[in-house]
């Protein structure tokens, strides 16, 4: 019985196991949407009802809320919201963790490598974009163009920012934050050491990145392991401060300037209702990617291992020697008295 016990609940830290914290807080996930869904759509039922017996303009302006492309945003936001609270339960009730300990100790240092972030993922796709060009693999079609004439651009790009903040933040929280560090927990102990617990887990959590955008559109073999990479380069930060300050900005930058500044597809998805620079991409698939954006290309992968170079670079001149940042491997009773323990690569 013990034994059984043993396998779920770790008696030491008074918590469960790794796997267990896990899955609960994929349940805690899935319960609070299904919660959400069956409140809207009773909210969407009774809509429909009222329009369909008086014209209100109360009524009407919902019905044509509830049908316009800012749903679209809404719903990615209120996904954005669940999950997050999800993690905040999970970190409060199974992983007896802060949520700041997820890698949000906000102070001047992690601002500056906020602001680092932002320009590392812009500067990387504008060089992306440049080859292109300098290659003849793209024309220029207009600048500032809405997929609506009628829709002021200004308004038109707010979406796309707004949708491309929340992806940046939860994305990183659920990856890098929440599963990364879990994972870095459960595999250290007796047998591997904390600095391979951190890599062995930036291998795990960047591979279930990919498989969930496995089935993003126009997905292949070529987008998978490339978004694999992508999970290593975005935990490169993670790992080396143990803050998502340069994870979190650094996907904000890099996708909002792939779909919305140079016009290419993000993952696979089509977020153009407005771009700075409208292109026709007519250059090999292999080296952009194509319908799936460069995220499946060559120059895509060549970009992200710049990246990594630059965030090593970058840590060594504000952070100090290049480490991993151990106490993501400790639980959160040693973690809190640990903040400075790095081991050096």
């Amino acid at each position: 019985m013990n034994f059984i016990k043993n396998i779920f609940w770790n008696s030491e830290e008074k918590r469960l196991r790794m796997i267990c914290r896990l899955i609960g807080q994929i349940l805690i996930m899935l319960l609070l949407t299904l919660t959400f869904q069956f409140l809207f759509s009773l909210f969407n039922i009774l809509v429909r009802t009222l329009s369909s017996q008086q014209t209100t303009s109360f009524v009407a302006g919902i019905s044509n809320a509830i049908n316009s492309p800012l749903l679209t945003m809404a719903s990615l936001l209120g996904s954005g919201l669940l999950l997050t609270i999800s993690i905040w339960l999970a970190g409060r009730l199974l992983d007896r963790r802060r949520f700041i300990d997820f890698g949000f100790h906000f102070n001047q240092r992690w601002w500056i490598d906020f602001g680092f972030g932002l320009s590392l993922g812009a500067t990387l796709m504008a060089l992306i974009f440049l080859f292109e060009l300098a290659a003849g693999w793209i024309s220029i079609n207009g600048t500032f163009v809405t997929h609506n004439p009628e829709t002021p651009f200004l308004s038109a790009i707010i979406i796309p920012l707004i949708i491309f903040l929340a992806v940046g933040f939860y994305e990183e929280l659920f990856s890098r934050g929440y599963h990364l560090t879990n994972l870095a927990e459960g595999l250290s102990g007796k047998i591997i050491n904390p600095r391979t617990a951190i890599l062995l887990a930036t291998l795990l959590s960047s591979t279930v990145f990919a498989f969930l955008h496995a089935s993003n559109p126009h997905a292949s073999l070529a987008s998978t392991l490339n978004i694999g990479l992508a999970g290593i380069f975005l935990a490169a930060g993670y790992i080396l401060t143990g803050q998502l300050a340069i994870p979190i900005a650094l996907h904000i930058s890099w996708n909002f300037f792939q779909g919305n500044v140079f016009g290419f597809p993000v993952s696979g998805g089509d977020f153009r209702s407005a771009t700075f620079i409208q292109v026709n991409q007519s250059g090999p698939d292999l080296w952009t990617g194509g319908l799936f954006g460069p995220e499946a290309g060559l120059l895509g992968t060549g970009a992200m291992i710049l990246g990594i170079i630059i965030i090593l670079i970058w840590i060594r001149k504000r952070h100090g020697p290049i480490a991993l940042h151990l106490p993501l491997a400790d639980p959160p009773s040693v973690f809190t008295q640990k903040t400075d323990n790095r081991s050096q690569l």
